[in-house]
């Protein structure tokens, strides 16, 4: 390995440990960001909203869409996956089917084998749209399986349901006949279900319900204080290195 790449490498690793350091302080300095909002105008946004059949179809990896499912699944067996299908799954629980992230951090927290508590509920949080100090994040899980898994290869794997099936209706199955779904389902002694939510339905009304929130006086009000107190301080300025194309680990790193 050249001294450059080692190099950065190195520097890398080291700002990873210091985030982790700084996640982990958060939760020792306000040990209630496991159980309450950082931004309390988010509260009561999805208690009443969680459902129990859309949660065991997320935990189970049957919620009909294959590489929401195939990510779940993989995790269950191995205990780890990329931050990006981390993300992703959260995003899905928390936007599409609308579950209340302290009903999610949990379950997931139990799979993780590399699972650290600062850090995970911080990026629970994040990704869950109830930081009020992040953008909000509502992944495409079709766009995310077609863009990370294009052969299917993945999807394959840990969805067998749908080994047969072509790339033209390998990640939307839905799409295909109810003959060829019922032949599918019975050549592989199981069937797939149709997805639980309607994807473009579910994406519009959540944007609308956490934008509602934050247009609130209460969110205007303690948005200032929420930054001081939680947001990550500015570092002080370094030497820029020299532009290098970044690595994203792949599905099967």
């Amino acid at each position: 390995m050249e001294k450059k790449t080692f190099g950065r490498n190195l520097s890398a690793f080291g700002s990873r440990l210091a985030w982790r350091c700084h996640f982990i302080q958060k939760l020792e300095d306000q040990p209630s960001l496991e159980t309450h909002c950082m931004h309390p105008a988010f509260e009561g946004l999805r208690e009443d909203g969680n459902r129990e059949d859309y949660f065991q179809a997320w935990a189970n990896g049957q919620t009909g869409f294959p590489f929401i499912d195939a990510c779940m699944r993989s995790l269950k067996h191995q205990g780890w996956i990329t931050f990006r299908m981390r993300a992703m799954l959260v995003s899905f629980a928390s936007y599409q089917l609308w579950l209340d992230w302290r009903v999610t951090a949990p379950y997931l927290a139990g799979l993780f084998t590399d699972y650290e508590p600062g850090i995970h509920y911080s990026q629970f949080q994040m990704q869950s749209g109830v930081t009020g100090i992040n953008s909000v994040r509502i992944y495409n899980p079709l766009k995310q399986g077609k863009d990370q898994d294009p052969s299917g290869t993945f999807i394959r794997e840990w969805v067998p349901e749908l080994k047969n099936y072509g790339m033209q209706k390998l990640h939307e199955p839905w799409l295909a006949s109810s003959d060829l779904f019922f032949e599918q389902g019975a050549k592989n002694k199981v069937s797939y279900p149709p997805p639980v939510i309607d994807l473009i339905k579910s994406s519009k009304e959540a944007k609308e319900k956490i934008h509602a929130v934050k247009r609130s006086e209460l969110f205007k009000g303690q948005s200032s204080e929420v930054l001081n107190k939680l947001g990550s301080r500015k570092r002080p300025h370094r030497k820029k290195h020299q532009k290098h194309k970044a690595v994203q680990l792949n599905l099967f790193n």
